[in-house]
């Protein structure tokens, strides 16, 4: 069972600008994002959750549709955990949702007192085609997955979003007796849930309530890499040649042009405090295909390597040789599966990291 009544309001207005640090200017001329593949084939989506997360931030007033298992307006005493699943591409949150369910049960007993959360990153297609407020939030095609402003109604980044719903998880009022968030997602989910360990800030209420903090990224296409280093052909890293594809380092493959929620950090600060943080890479031992239909096959992508398992493998060695001794981090390989978010995100492993059910071994 799962809860969403029609267009709930999900309690109080959630201020960014108090807990996170300083404002952005909504004058600031935005960098342009590399051009996500596959956005001529959008397509509007099927379903959109009746339920909102109302957000307040300095570029305006907005709210995020979600899926969530419980009602999470009244306290939560019983929740110990919470799992935040991130959509692909195709912005299936209901799919996710469904998919994180299945998790949950196959995880057993280990899962009790955890509360799923699956939020939906709308194209402005979605809102042309459904009925929605005006305040719904939504970008334009896919530049939510890199943490880019929305189009509407406010220029409030992807990754503010997702600041929101941590927030809310760390209020003690609504949730006594949480220990534990994790983020997860598979392919364009595992893009996201990557470039936002990196982008984002701290939040003092997480440590000062001693609640952990944990990122699991399966299959994506791609990754953000802190300077101007590419795998070569034998997956070790080196300089790469501009001249073979001058966006190489644009993020989100890259430290160039980054939007503004994180254009208050140096690469330097980004990448110390991304080591640190908990962060399983999971690939499918089969997602290898370099023609597979979904890999982004744009050349920053492949500059990083020709599939996802020699990218995974590339993006693990590369930030192992940077930090030898200070990685907070494991990659582990799910034998028998290739691009498959439903085998992932319920593989043992998976429910490992996201449920604290058996171990996963790197």
């Amino acid at each position: 069972m799962f809860f969403y009544p029609p267009r709930h309001r999900c309690g109080l207005i959630l201020s960014l600008s108090i807990a996170l640090g300083s404002t952005l200017s909504l004058t600031m001329t935005q960098p342009v994002a590399a051009k996500e593949p596959h956005e001529p084939h959008l397509k509007p989506v099927a379903v959109i959750s009746d339920t909102r997360l109302p957000i307040a931030a300095p570029e305006g007033q907005a709210e995020l549709p979600l899926y969530l298992s419980s009602n999470w307006d009244t306290p939560q005493a019983d929740i110990v955990r919470a799992v935040i699943v991130i959509h692909g591409k195709l912005r299936n949150a209901n799919t996710y949702f469904d998919t994180a369910q299945k998790a949950r049960v196959a995880a057993g007993t280990a899962a009790d007192g955890t509360l799923l959360i699956a939020p939906q990153f709308l194209a402005t297609i979605d809102t042309q085609v459904h009925p929605e407020p005006a305040d719904t939030l939504r970008w334009s095609g896919n530049a939510w997955m890199g943490g880019e402003p929305a189009e509407g109604p406010a220029p409030i980044s992807s990754f503010s979003a997702l600041d929101a719903i941590v927030n809310r998880l760390a209020d003690r009022r609504l949730f006594p007796n949480l220990r534990q968030i994790v983020v997860a997602g598979h392919s364009g989910g595992g893009q996201v849930v990557q470039r936002y360990a990196i982008a984002m800030r701290d939040n003092p209420a997480l440590a000062s309530e001693h609640i952990s903090l944990s990122f699991l990224v399966a299959n994506p296409s791609s990754y953000a890499y802190f300077d101007a280093q590419r795998p070569n052909a034998d997956g070790t890293s080196a300089p790469y040649d501009a001249a073979k594809c001058p966006a190489f380092d644009q993020w989100k493959y890259g430290m160039q042009d980054l939007p503004a929620y994180l254009n208050s950090h140096t690469p330097a600060e980004l990448e110390r405090s991304y080591a640190a943080r908990r962060v399983e890479y999971l690939i499918g031992g089969d997602d290898s295909d370099p023609a597979q239909a979904a890999l982004d096959k744009s050349c920053p992508a492949e500059a990083q390597g020709p599939q996802r398992m020699a990218r995974a493998q590339a993006y693990y060695h590369y930030l192992q040789a940077r930090h030898p001794m200070d990685l907070n981090q494991s990659l582990n390989i799910v034998p028998g599966v290739g691009h498959n978010g439903g085998r992932m995100l319920t593989s043992a492993c998976a429910l490992s990291v996201m449920f604290g059910n058996g171990t996963c071994q790197d």
